[in-house]
């Protein structure tokens, strides 16, 4: 069961929905750049045989460790893609999906770090600088996470992905008004984006404008969908108070998206 905390905290690392979780790296730069396979599993299966039969193979490498990420095998994507960039500590891609996966594993310090490696000042990365600007708003370094961002969005305006971490650190640093305002600039650029309808709705809702936040949730959606939306949020909201006591508590890293 989420807690709206959780729900919120999605967004930086593993974007969720409010009648689902995904592996969103949007966040952390996947999404944009290949889409989202329909059965991961099968992925593992495949790309595991390809890695095995040459454990050099940086395309594959790089792939297993997509692929057992987006079926939560964090640790094994992590001992994969450390491997992969022994073999190739130049290949900006292994890096880049490195630090995704210790990110996602937590290794919040360790991700920044690496994630600097996969991109360079004279040819910056909006993803790269986005997912940099995540991990240090989990280490509670908010300010210098939104530099992150600013120079993200200095590349890519409005980008809904980098809007939606820079609404994640206002979250995080208890800015609720803020958080929505970011939230609302980002779902007018995403359109239907699930995941920046959910966490709209949950900070609206937050905010105590619960007939809005229902009427976000559950927008242009098929009636069944909508009311589980609905339904979900009710219990979230419900659990206000236990929620502001756990954002007093932050940082908490959430479980890792957001997916490719």
């Amino acid at each position: 069961m989420l807690t709206a905390s959780s729900a919120i905290l999605a967004l930086g690392l593993s974007g969720c929905q409010l009648t689902s979780s995904s592996d969103v790296t949007g966040s952390n730069g996947d999404k944009a750049e290949t889409s989202r396979s329909a059965d991961p599993r099968r992925d593992v299966d495949a790309y595991a045989e390809r890695y095995r039969a040459n454990p050099k193979d940086a395309e594959a490498a790089l792939q297993y460790g997509k692929a057992l990420r987006a079926t939560g095998q964090k640790s094994q994507a992590v001992a994969v893609l450390e491997q992969a960039t022994i073999a190739h500590p130049n290949n900006k891609a292994l890096l880049a999906g490195y630090g995704r996966a210790l990110a996602d594993n937590g290794n919040f310090q360790q991700a920044f770090d690496v994630l600097g490696r996969a991109h360079s000042p004279d040819n910056p990365d909006w993803r790269i600088l986005s997912a940099q600007g995540a991990t240090l708003d989990q280490l509670g370094r908010f300010e210098e996470a939104r530099q992150y961002y600013s120079s993200a969005l200095k590349i890519t305006p409005n980008e809904p992905t980098v809007l939606s971490n820079l609404a994640l650190s206002y979250v995080l640093s208890k800015d609720l008004p803020k958080a929505e305002e970011t939230l609302r600039r980002a779902h007018g650029r995403a359109g239907n984006d699930p995941r920046v309808r959910a966490n709209l709705a949950l900070v609206v809702g937050l905010r105590g404008n619960t007939a809005e936040a229902e009427k976000i949730a559950k927008a242009d959606l098929p009636p069944e969908e909508g009311a589980a939306n609905v339904a979900q949020l009710k219990l979230l909201l419900s659990r206000k108070e236990n929620a502001r006591a756990q954002m007093d508590k932050m940082p908490v890293a959430a479980a890792p998206g957001r997916s490719d």
